[in-house]
């Protein structure tokens, strides 16, 4: 028997806890475009009955019938989901926006209803030319509309949070070459890996699973952990991660994680929690009608009971008007116009000057963040290694020195071998072919290059060559990794001829950001999983506040919550894997546009071309936009509260004047009209 899933309280449909790789359908999402697009067909020949029914011949009751015929399937069909929603959160006591749509639709509808049909019910200031009276179905049908659109562009958010986690998952392999106790060599699915087992990963595979290396070497591309560009040298005893890339070299490792307890399926977890623990996109709305809704209504009875004991006969027929005309006045069209407008220009706005949004949540955390936090690789620097230090010893000249060494590292596709050969390249210089090409895992190159042995690498590549120099070399060396940069020796014929250093260049847009980020009072932060050494050296250059380094990808989502939990706003950016976590865990997350997918999907922020100074531009947006919300749901407020106590009738004793819906109804217009100019002004804001 299968089990019925309730609707929450809040009406919106519930989400796997569990993510999975395949992308499935969304029904909701399906239903409600179908329902939107409908309605939306309706709505727009019923606002022009309205509006020009007397120049195209549809008036008088021929008119209010058309109107009748084009209404009712909006509403009843096409706000069904709300009404059953403002059902179950009357139920559940916990008033919403819903309560509110309803209220507001479902009384212009019912009024226009009873107008229709039995028009000599109402009071005769009620009935407008040729006895016919007023009625409201465009009002209903519109607001269904328009908060069909929302609950679209909703839904098609939501959607796109569950494409982090796909990615994620597709990191990982989906089989693993085993090797059994008796040497034979499988593939097995991944979930069929247990710890203790031992794995061959061949040159250019991923690594499945958590383990150790215990025979062989290579050079792991980490940059899913660490954001570094450059690759690590592993050997035996050293520690790998599962989905992180293998290079040129091949080895056997033995599995430690597997399953959920790898450090891709913590990930994977904790982006996925993060993203559900988001707040509704309508919650400051919803706050709002919370004590909106059950005003209107005490109003509306208040004054049901007071037209009944003292009102001019027939007292129920004026009880029952007054009482409807506080309902159409309260009807939230502009309500629902307030939030969407505004952060749909807001977004636009943004999509120009290189900022992309992808929800409302960004938008309100952006206005209230007090620190951002970055990452190094590919935020602040460029995320590319450069050749930028080419200093040679003994009889070699540095051209000579670097053509040489370029020449045998056009063999190997290490990413500082490629910095090598594209600086040489750069400089005009002639590459040979190099012959007998070794590559050392974990040391370096070897082989000769027109005659002359050549060898570029690490100190153990180098051996009695390196030993047998002066201390010039090495003090040269030491100077290099001072610097920040990464350091190449250069052997030439057995005896040292010079050095290579190779770096990871700071953008040039970085310092003008820090700086405006702390005129803006924002303390920045620096959270990377590189050296320490580098991370100071870089933050100095900038002006950063303070350094975290030599992070891992799940210390950086806990540094993020201990931030949180501090009181304070924070903003992360990243462009890795690695950031995932902390993207989706900050407050907001802001990913560089030339970063990995995994990593924007995880954003609310998406900064087009990776420029540090969108995320002072996306500050200032969230700034702006918050302010023009606020605004707006002023504007969708005061005409109808001020309204509603006049639609009660509170006039009526000492003025005479009695509410007519028709001046309603044009209250709901000008809100309305009010919200949609005002939103418009973003498009003009200065980022």
């Amino acid at each position: 028997m299968d089990a019925k899933v309730e609707d929450p309280a809040c009406g919106m449909a519930l989400e796997p806890l569990a993510p999975g790789l395949d992308e499935a359908d969304n029904p909701e999402m399906g239903a409600m475009k179908r329902r939107f697009f409908v309605c939306l067909a309706l709505t727009l020949p019923l606002l022009l009955v309205v509006m020009g029914g007397r120049t195209l011949g549809i008036h008088g009751s021929v008119g209010v019938w058309a109107q009748f015929a084009l209404s009712t399937p909006v509403v009843l069909w096409g706000g069904w989901p709300f009404f059953r929603r403002a059902w179950s959160s009357i139920v559940s006591r916990s008033l919403n926006m819903y309560t509110l749509v309803a209220l507001g639709a479902g009384a212009a509808y019912l009024y226009s209803v009873v107008a229709l049909l039995f028009p000599g019910l109402l009071p005769r200031s009620f009935l407008g030319h040729g006895g016919i009276p007023e009625v409201y179905f465009e009002s209903s049908a519109v607001i269904i509309t328009l908060v069909l659109l929302g609950q679209v562009l909703e839904l098609r958010a939501r959607s796109r949070t569950g494409k982090a986690v796909r990615e994620l998952l597709r990191l990982a392999p989906r089989t693993a070459r085993v090797i059994r106790d008796d040497g034979v060599e499988m593939d097995l699915p991944l979930d069929r890996v247990v710890a203790g087992d031992l794995l061959r990963v061949r040159p250019g595979e991923k690594i499945p699973v958590d383990g150790r290396v215990v025979e062989g070497a290579s050079a792991v591309d980490e940059a899913m952990v660490t954001g570094e560009a450059m690759p690590v040298e592993k050997s035996a005893g050293s520690q790998v991660t599962g989905g992180t890339l293998n290079g040129a070299g091949g080895f056997i490792m033995k599995a430690e994680k597997v399953g959920t307890d790898t450090l891709l399926a913590r990930i994977v977890q904790m982006v996925s929690e993060a993203q559900r623990s988001r707040a509704p996109i309508q919650r400051l709305v919803d706050r709002v009608a919370s004590w909106f809704v059950p005003a209107v209504i005490a109003v509306a009875l208040a004054a049901f009971v007071a037209w009944s004991l003292v009102g001019p006969e027939p007292r129920s027929v004026y009880a029952l008007a007054a009482a409807i005309a506080v309902l159409i006045i309260a009807c939230p069209c502009a309500l629902g116009l307030a939030t969407p407008m505004s952060i749909m220009v807001g977004m636009g706005r943004g999509a120009r000057a290189g900022v992309l949004i992808r929800n409302a949540e960004a938008l309100e955390r952006l206005e209230k963040v007090d620190t951002l936090v970055v990452d190094k690789t590919g935020t602040l620097t460029e995320g590319k290694p450069v050749l930028t230090a080419v200093q040679s010893f003994g009889e070699w000249t540095g051209s000579e020195m670097l053509r040489l060494a370029a020449s045998l590292e056009q063999g190997s596709g290490h990413a500082l071998a490629s910095a090598v050969v594209a600086e040489a390249l750069d400089r005009g210089l002639v590459l040979s072919r190099a012959a007998d090409f070794r590559s050392v895992p974990g040391k370096g190159v070897t082989g000769v290059v027109d005659g002359h042995r050549v060898a570029v690498g690490g100190s153990g590549l180098l051996g009695e060559a390196e030993r047998s120099s002066d201390d010039l070399l090495a003090e040269a060396a030491h100077e290099l990794r001072r610097a920040g940069r990464s350091v190449m020796l250069v052997s030439i014929d057995g005896a040292p001829a010079g050095i290579l250093g190779v770096e990871d260049p700071i953008r040039d847009s970085a310092r003008m950001a820090v700086a405006e980020l702390h005129r803006q009072g924002i303390r920045v932060i620096m959270l990377t999983g590189d050296n320490r050494t580098t991370a100071a050296i870089v933050a100095n250059q900038l002006g950063i506040d303070a350094v975290e380094a030599e992070v891992s990808p799940e210390s950086k989502g806990d540094f993020i919550g201990r931030l949180r939990r501090e009181g304070k706003v924070v903003a992360m950016t990243g462009d890795g894997v690695n950031d995932a976590p902390a993207l989706a865990r900050a407050d907001v997350g802001i990913a560089m546009g030339t970063g990995t997918d995994i990593a924007i999907q995880s954003a609310g922020v998406t900064l087009i071309g990776g420029d540090l100074r969108g995320v002072v531009r996306a500050i200032k947006l969230g700034r702006h936009t918050m302010r023009n919300i606020r605004q707006n749901l002023f504007f969708a407020f005061v005409y109808n509260t001020l309204g509603v106590p006049i639609a009660a009738g509170v006039l009526y004793p000492g003025l005479g004047l009695l509410l007519n819906p028709m001046i309603a109804s044009a209250a709901m217009t000008f809100s309305s009209v009010s919200v949609i100019a005002n939103a418009l002004r973003l498009r003009k804001v200065d980022l």
